[in-house]
Protein backbone atom coordinates (compact mmCIF):
# COMPACT_ATOMS: atom_id res chain seq x y z
CA UNK A 1 0.00 0.00 0.00
CA UNK A 2 1.01 3.28 -0.85
CA UNK A 3 1.79 6.14 2.10
CA UNK A 4 -0.86 8.37 1.04
CA UNK A 5 -3.51 6.41 0.48
CA UNK A 6 -2.79 4.85 4.00
CA UNK A 7 -3.33 8.42 5.26
CA UNK A 8 -6.28 8.67 3.32
CA UNK A 9 -7.85 5.46 4.72
CA UNK A 10 -6.84 6.17 8.36
CA UNK A 11 -8.52 9.41 8.26
CA UNK A 12 -11.85 8.27 6.19
CA UNK A 13 -11.95 5.43 9.53
CA UNK A 14 -11.91 7.83 11.95
CA UNK A 15 -8.04 7.93 12.93
CA UNK A 16 -7.18 10.99 14.95
CA UNK A 17 -3.54 11.05 15.43
CA UNK A 18 -0.94 9.53 12.57
CA UNK A 19 2.50 9.68 13.13
CA UNK A 20 5.87 8.26 11.61
CA UNK A 21 7.72 5.67 14.34
CA UNK A 22 11.62 5.03 14.02
CA UNK A 23 12.53 1.95 15.98
CA UNK A 24 16.36 0.18 16.22
CA UNK A 25 17.59 -2.54 15.27
CA UNK A 26 16.93 -5.62 16.92
CA UNK A 27 14.90 -3.62 19.76
CA UNK A 28 12.08 -5.44 21.49
CA UNK A 29 8.99 -4.14 23.68
CA UNK A 30 7.90 -6.80 26.31
CA UNK A 31 4.21 -7.48 26.77
CA UNK A 32 2.20 -4.88 26.70
CA UNK A 33 -0.83 -2.92 25.77
CA UNK A 34 -2.18 0.48 24.54
CA UNK A 35 -5.35 2.42 25.30
CA UNK A 36 -6.33 3.40 21.43
CA UNK A 37 -6.81 1.38 18.48
CA UNK A 38 -3.66 1.56 15.99
CA UNK A 39 -3.15 0.56 12.48
CA UNK A 40 0.64 0.80 10.94
CA UNK A 41 2.13 0.70 7.66
CA UNK A 42 5.37 -0.86 7.14
CA UNK A 43 7.70 1.70 5.80
CA UNK A 44 11.09 0.87 6.32
CA UNK A 45 12.23 -2.38 7.97
CA UNK A 46 10.91 -5.24 9.53
CA UNK A 47 8.55 -5.73 12.56
CA UNK A 48 7.33 -9.08 14.43
CA UNK A 49 4.03 -8.70 16.80
CA UNK A 50 3.52 -11.62 19.42
CA UNK A 51 -0.55 -11.62 20.54
CA UNK A 52 -0.77 -14.43 22.43
CA UNK A 53 0.83 -17.68 21.10
CA UNK A 54 1.10 -16.42 17.13
CA UNK A 55 3.83 -14.40 16.35
CA UNK A 56 3.23 -12.53 12.98
CA UNK A 57 6.27 -10.35 10.99
CA UNK A 58 5.60 -7.85 9.05
CA UNK A 59 7.76 -5.95 5.96
CA UNK A 60 7.38 -3.07 3.97
CA UNK A 61 3.72 -2.38 2.58
CA UNK A 62 2.36 -5.02 4.72
CA UNK A 63 -0.11 -3.40 7.52
CA UNK A 64 -0.66 -4.43 11.08
CA UNK A 65 -4.22 -3.59 13.21
CA UNK A 66 -4.43 -3.94 16.83
CA UNK A 67 -7.62 -3.25 18.63
CA UNK A 68 -7.53 -1.02 22.06
CA UNK A 69 -6.15 -3.13 25.55
CA UNK A 70 -4.76 -6.21 22.89
CA UNK A 71 -1.78 -7.43 24.96
CA UNK A 72 1.11 -7.72 22.59
CA UNK A 73 4.99 -7.69 22.22
CA UNK A 74 7.03 -6.39 19.55
CA UNK A 75 10.52 -7.14 17.73
CA UNK A 76 11.82 -5.27 15.26
CA UNK A 77 14.21 -6.39 12.53
CA UNK A 78 18.13 -6.62 12.23
CA UNK A 79 17.49 -3.16 10.15
CA UNK A 80 15.31 -1.92 12.55
CA UNK A 81 11.62 -0.87 11.24
CA UNK A 82 10.03 2.58 10.82
CA UNK A 83 6.00 2.73 10.42
CA UNK A 84 3.23 5.28 10.06
CA UNK A 85 0.81 4.65 12.69
CA UNK A 86 -3.08 5.50 12.92
CA UNK A 87 -4.58 5.99 16.48
CA UNK A 88 -7.68 6.19 17.71
CA UNK A 89 -9.54 6.09 21.17
CA UNK A 90 -12.92 4.59 21.20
Amino acid sequence: MEKQTFIEALTAEGFQSIAEVARKADEFVDVHVHPFEAKALILDGEISLRLGEAERRYGIGQVFHLNPQEAHSERCGPAGVTYLVGRKTS
